[in-house]
This record gives C-alpha cells, sequence and structure tokens, in this order.
C-alpha cells in the first residue's frame, strides 16, 4: 500500500489500483489528491480536514466515488448535495466496513478538546487495512488490534508536544509519519520532530519526516 502526503492531515492511500483519500481539507491539495479516488473519508466537520466546496463539486463529477464522515458531518453534506446523496454514508464509531480495495475499521467518537467554551465534535479515527491509523483531530488509541503504521498529529490547537509524544509511545507502531502540521513553521516543526524522533524510538517506533508530495511503501 502507497501512501502520499498532501499538506495538513490529508493523505492518500493507493492499494491494487484503488485510491482512498483521507481528509481532504482547506490547506490541502484536494483536486490532485482525489484524482481518481473511489473512496473518501472524513474524520470531522473541520475545514482543515474537509473542503466542502472542493470535495462536493469533485464527488458530483466522479460517479464512482464514494464518501463516509461522521454521521453529523454526512446529513449536513447530503443536504447540500442531494443528487450525490446516496454516495455519502454515516461513519460510526466501532464499526467495519469495506470499501474496493480497502477494510475500514473505525475508533473513537469525539474530538480532542480545544477548550471548554468551544463545543467538541464528532471525530471518527481509520484504521486502513489493519496496517494504518489516522486518529483525526484526537490522540485515542485503537484497542484490540496493533497497527504497523500511525500517522501523528504534530501540532495542534487542542495539542501539547508531550500529549504527541505520549500518543506515539502508546501506540508501538513500527513506522509513525506526521499530519496536521502546517500550523508550524519550517523552523519550528523539527523541534517536534526531533522529540517524536527521540522518544519514539525508546520504544520501538521509527518516525520519518514527510513532505507534502512524498510517498512511501507501507510494509
Amino acid at each position: 500500500m502507497q501512501l502520499t502526503k498532501y499538506t495538513h492531515s490529508c493523505v492518500r492511500l493507493e492499494e491494487n489500483g484503488h485510491i482512498l483519500v483521507i481528509d481532504p481539507g482547506n490547506f490541502s491539495e484536494v483536486e490532485q489528491a482525489l484524482d481518481g479516488a473511489t473512496t473518501v473519508l472524513v474524520t470531522h466537520e473541520h475545514a482543515d480536514h474537509l473542503d466542502r466546496d472542493r470535495v462536493l463539486a469533485l464527488l458530483a463529477e466522479t460517479d464512482g466515488m464514494q464518501l463516509y464522515a461522521p454521521a453529523s458531518v454526512a446529513a449536513e453534506l447530503r443536504a447540500l448535495a442531494p443528487a450525490a446523496s446516496a454516495r455519502i454514508h454515516a461513519a460510526e464509531p466501532e464499526t467495519e466496513f469495506v470499501v474496493p480495495g480497502f477494510s475500514i475499521r473505525t475508533f473513537g467518537g469525539q474530538h480532542a478538546l480545544i477548550h471548554p467554551h468551544i463545543p467538541v465534535v464528532a471525530n471518527i479515527g481509520y484504521v486502513i487495512n489493519d496496517n494504518l491509523y489516522h486518529p483525526g483531530d484526537s490522540f485515542i488509541v485503537p484497542h484490540g488490534l496493533m497497527v504497523k503504521n500511525v500517522l501523528v498529529p504534530i501540532h495542534a490547537p487542542w495539542s501539547k508536544t508531550a500529549e504527541v509524544i505520549d500518543f506515539v509511545t502508546a501506540m508501538r507502531a513500527e513506522h509513525a509519519y506526521p499530519i496536521h502540521d502546517a500550523g508550524l513553521s519550517d523552523r519550528g516543526l523539527p523541534l517536534v520532530e526531533k522529540h517524536v524522533t527521540l522518544f519514539g524510538g525508546h520504544y520501538g517506533t521509527s518516525y520519518r519526516h514527510l513532505s507534502p508530495g512524498d510517498s512511501v511503501e507501507l510494509a
């Protein structure tokens, strides 16, 4: 399975000619990421994870494309794009489903707390082919399985570096790659990645930086 990182939290997965994209948000290269995609997974409603206008336009243009999102988000998107409503599905936590080329398991249920005055929204973390975990905006650790590869939210309004490190060490994945990194400068990102690399290594996790457009084959 090939993973390609796009800006911020968007990733594209390719397996046996099938393409799955997670979190095509407004910081990301949405058209490039979704080119040829058959499945789109959305972790939650925030615009940096879902660019509604661009994604719905591409969904309307691509007959075979299916989109999965938390129930509240799916309902909103169906109302905005009634012609594509049959291809917009609610993703619930603690479920499993199959899409072309990929098996999906869902975890979590809510976004990490930003501030008590800011309402918490639904957030679904996705495990793909029991091999890769995209947590969205959450540090929920999947229970009942170990994954070899984890995508790590490096920086966010809802996190601190200690929590990033704790997430990586709790996952015990063989490999870790960055997401949710658009809020850091070129000077700030290496500082966080240095800590993730050091402490992840103590627990058997090899961290690798990916810039937008970089690809890696997942074992």
